[in-house]
């Protein structure tokens, strides 16, 4: 699978961690930056991961800051994402499953990589079930 990889300057240890792994495992991974510990912008790196879900050169993405919610806010600017926070497995298997999210944000100050690995495993080997999830995720791609 080919998954774009994009984080602040807090969550760059986890990035690495995640995308060394994940490329272990076999994935194509995108590595988006940012790559140091210099203060960075995180709606630039929720841009770029969003960029490359809408644009096709991903299949999944991960968002990672020090909360996870900025850069999960930034990534659904665009409508071609759908990202969710997660924090442990059961919500990463949800917003795949109910959701169809193509993303996940984490936070790096609140979660350990063990905990953001599971996450990570949930997310990718959970499928969409459609059905009457189907009608309420179409209902995203509306204008609130």
């Amino acid at each position: 699978m080919r998954i774009a990889i994009a984080c602040d300057h807090a969550a760059v240890s986890l990035k690495d961690e995640l995308r060394d792994w994940l490329t272990g495992e076999g994935h194509e991974m995108i590595d988006l930056g940012t790559h140091g510990s210099a203060s960075v912008h995180y709606p630039d790196y929720g841009r770029k991961l969003a960029d490359a879900l809408a644009g096709g050169a991903a299949e999944r993405g991960i968002a990672l800051c020090g909360s996870g919610i900025g850069i999960m806010i930034a990534a659904n600017r665009n409508p071609a994402v759908r990202c969710a926070l997660v924090s442990e497995p059961l919500s990463a298997e949800l917003a795949r499953s109910h959701n169809d999210a193509n993303a996940i944000a984490m936070g790096a100050r609140l979660i350990g990589v063990e905990m953001a690995r599971a996450c990570v495993a949930a997310f990718l080997s959970t499928e969409f079930l459609g059905g009457r999830h189907a009608a309420r995720v179409d209902m995203l791609k509306e204008p609130a």
